[in-house]
């Protein structure tokens, strides 16, 4: 078993080092949040004062930050733990970030003499409570592979996409992929509803039909047609819409700079920023489907 800092507890972070600590590993945690940081600290963690102690006397570290800016700061600005990390330790960043910055960090890890890989994962609040998270990881083969048993207590996968900055192009590429299948489905179910079909009914014979998708098979958006999803409990406890939103920014980002066609995922963002816009980036992303039911206009 490893000691393992864990910077960043939000509702991933959080559950994923309270996973780790399940399976045995001394987790080291800090979180800007001292609400954050008690809550592991009461699933059995040590809680830690700054991001450098969290970091000390550690085999692994593992960070799962809001955005790139912040990812830079902790290794390389006033965080500074590429400067006070012991040579060698293995730097895990779960972040969803632009590859770019996801690079440019791993680059002067290796600098420092820190392996780094970027694991960002996909499955949410729920599948990091229930340590089922897809890690879609970047970097050397060397340290995917030592770092595979931990990501392993976390998840229900580890997918090793190629070099550094990989991981974060396939959690992009993803995530677009999702929107588009999310709103996709919306309009298909709100279409029946308006005709009268029962979207229950609809949305089985969706799924065994030639438009089934991830998304009717176990993440339906609407509230009468799935139990357990975040649509049944009010569009909470799910991937918010403002997240999704981040990752669609990403995406379109990266299609600019590429100059590859995305009008589909363009159109996506068009439709997330509206819906954030209207006051339900709290919400789960499959809250789009009241959006789109309501012509664009705010659910009332």
């Amino acid at each position: 078993m490893a000691t393992i800092g864990f910077i960043g507890l939000g509702n991933m972070g959080g559950p994923m080092a309270a996973n780790l600590v399940k399976g045995g590993h001394t987790v080291q945690g800090f979180d800007l949040s001292a609400e954050a940081v008690a809550r592991l600290t009461g699933a059995g963690a040590k809680g830690c004062a700054s991001a450098g102690e969290a970091a000390s006397g550690v085999e692994v570290v593992i960070s799962m930050l809001p955005a790139g800016k912040h990812v830079r700061d902790l290794y390389q600005g006033s965080g500074g733990l590429l400067a006070s990390v012991a040579k060698g330790t293995l730097l895990v960043d779960s972040s969803t970030i632009d590859a770019d910055t996801t690079r440019a960090v791993a680059a002067e890890a290796d600098k420092a003499g820190c392996p780094m890989i970027d694991a960002p994962v996909s499955g949410g609040v729920a599948g990091a409570e229930a340590g089922k998270l897809i890690f879609m990881v970047g970097g050397e083969t060397g340290p995917v592979e030592q770092a595979r048993p931990i990501l392993d207590m976390m998840g229900r996968a580890v997918f090793h996409a190629g070099p550094a900055g990989a991981g974060q192009v396939a959690k992009m590429c993803n995530n677009m992929l999702l929107a588009i299948s999310m709103i996709g489905t919306s309009e298909a179910i709100n279409l029946g509803i308006a005709e009268g079909l029962d979207p229950k009914a609809l949305s089985e014979i969706m799924q065994q039909s030639s438009g089934g998708n991830w998304v009717l098979n176990g993440y339906n958006p609407h509230p009468d047609a799935m139990d357990g999803t975040p649509a049944s409990r009010g569009y909470t406890g799910g991937f918010g819409t403002a997240l999704m939103l981040k990752d669609l920014g990403l995406a379109m980002e990266a299609a600019l700079k590429d100059g590859k066609a995305t009008p589909l995922g363009a159109l996506a963002r068009t439709i997330y920023t509206l819906h954030d816009a209207a006051g339900n980036g709290h919400k789960d992303f499959s809250s789009v489907i009241e959006f789109l039911q309501h012509g664009g206009r705010p659910s009332q």
